[in-house]
């Protein structure tokens, strides 16, 4: 195994290893069941999705762990289940069927991606302040989902407002309890999260679930069994039929948004956490790093098939590396952990969406901080990057945020006579986005 893995080479130990894994794997145990209630608003078995997620993750981890010897594990990515459920499902009309298709040729073509000289070049040609605006609004976007889900922001009188009371249905104004729960779970989340315990998310939710029962919003069931747990009722439902119906521009724009967040995501946190760990070499790169991506591109199509959104590395990796971690035995215990926690799916449906939001604005709070590598001084780059952030949430699309971000760019670059400082694939994207909106509207 030290052979394998190289650990003493590296100056690691069996025990920072493992103590490693299991550090990174409570950080981002939140995604079993975030992911698994985010994507059952689609109609997918959420017990299903649970398993599909953890066993996805596995994969990942393992691939990660084989194939580049990198201590970087892999779930179904926040923000890209997002965009899986309320852009592609409900803002494209795409059946939860058909997006898995997509997710799947996203990462069919983030595959081609990674084993080609085209990677180098499409992550060269992305300017950094986009990149960084494109994450910064996807935690808007997903702490904003947190918000709705328990009513704390509701629409009833037409605009925007605070929501203490709600309409129990019957016209009576009662207590937004699922509202109040939130609020409590985000206080003991953010507390936990300030003092840096290990685990502050996912000790955050069971603690707003146990604190719902009392309140209402957390329902025990009769008994607790895995009978009627299956991972038939999401896995290999893939439905390309219906995927030109919209057009092909919505198709195409889906896949691209897909491969390229998935790309930013791994690539931004490969080489920053590497970076910040000294584990990249005198050239600034991560070895292994190529074949991490190779890792996640393949563990994106296996988790399409089983029937979750797209995998990619989880920035809490570094929780592990902080820990000594220093090789994939550290990814290889990770995955081990998810298989055990297909065991959690019965008690899946125990946690109410109140116990989860505060993930979610938790999360928000965490991907927000990619605003502050903007040059907000700089207007040629403040406008784009504005609007990539702000579209997310108030059009209630990551794709129509990254669409706005690059019109805008290219636009405002052309118009001040430095249309060639744009790289080719800025312009494509912009277009087809271009193309789009003009097609949808007639």
């Amino acid at each position: 195994m030290d052979k394998f893995f190289k650990i003493s080479e590296r100056g690691s130990t069996l025990r920072a290893e493992v103590v490693g894994g299991i550090t990174t794997f409570f950080a981002m145990a939140y995604i079993i069941f975030v992911n698994s209630g985010m994507l059952s608003a689609t109609g997918m078995d959420k017990n299903g999705v649970l398993l599909a997620t953890c066993i996805s993750a596995a994969i990942g981890c393992f691939l990660t762990a084989m194939l580049a010897n990198v201590p970087f594990a892999q779930a179904p990515g926040m923000g890209l289940n997002a965009f899986f459920t309320y852009t592609v499902c409900f803002g494209m009309g795409y059946t939860w069927q058909e997006a898995l298709a997509i997710v799947l040729l996203s990462g069919v073509l983030f595959l081609v991606i990674a084993v080609s000289p085209l990677r180098s070049r499409i992550i060269s040609a992305i300017p950094a302040f986009l990149k960084s605006a494109i994450a910064a609004g996807i935690g808007l976007f997903i702490a904003f989902i947190g918000i709705l889900n328990v009513g704390l922001v509701g629409f009833g009188s037409g605009v925007p407002a605070l929501q203490f009371l709600v309409d129990d249905g019957a016209g009576n104004m009662v207590v937004n309890s699922a509202g109040i729960l939130a609020l409590i779970g985000l206080l003991i989340t953010a507390i936990l999260m300030a003092y840096k315990v290990k685990g502050a998310i996912v000790i955050g939710i069971l603690a707003t679930t146990l604190i719902g029962l009392p309140m209402g919003q957390t329902h025990l069931p009769e008994s607790i069994t895995m009978a009627g747990v299956s991972l038939s009722t999401v896995a290999f439902q893939l439905d390309f039929g219906g995927l030109m119906a919209k057009g092909f521009l919505p198709l195409i724009t889906a896949v691209i948004s897909f491969a390229l967040v998935d790309c930013f995501d791994t690539i931004g946190t490969l080489i920053g956490t590497a970076k910040n760990a000294g584990m990249t070499d005198k050239n600034g790169n991560l070895p292994g790093g190529d074949r991490a991506l190779i890792a996640d591109a393949i563990a994106t199509c296996c988790g399409a098939c089983l029937g979750t959104s797209t995998v990619t590395t989880f920035v809490e990796s570094s929780t592990g590396i902080s820990e000594g971690a220093r090789t994939g035995l550290s990814s290889l215990v990770v995955g081990a952990l998810f298989l055990l926690a297909c065991l959690l799916a019965p008690i899946a449906n125990i946690i109410p969406s109140a116990a989860t939001a505060p993930a979610l604005i938790i999360v928000g709070v965490l991907m927000i901080k990619g605003a502050t590598e903007i040059n907000w001084s700089d207007f040629e780059e403040a406008c784009p990057a504005f609007l990539t952030i702000a579209m997310m949430p108030f059009a209630y699309s990551i794709s129509d945020g990254i669409g706005f971000g690059f019109i805008s760019y290219s636009v405002i670059k052309l118009a001040r006579g430095k249309g060639k400082d744009v790289p080719v694939l800025v312009y494509i994207i912009a277009v087809l986005f271009i193309a789009k909106y003009i097609l949808n509207s007639l």
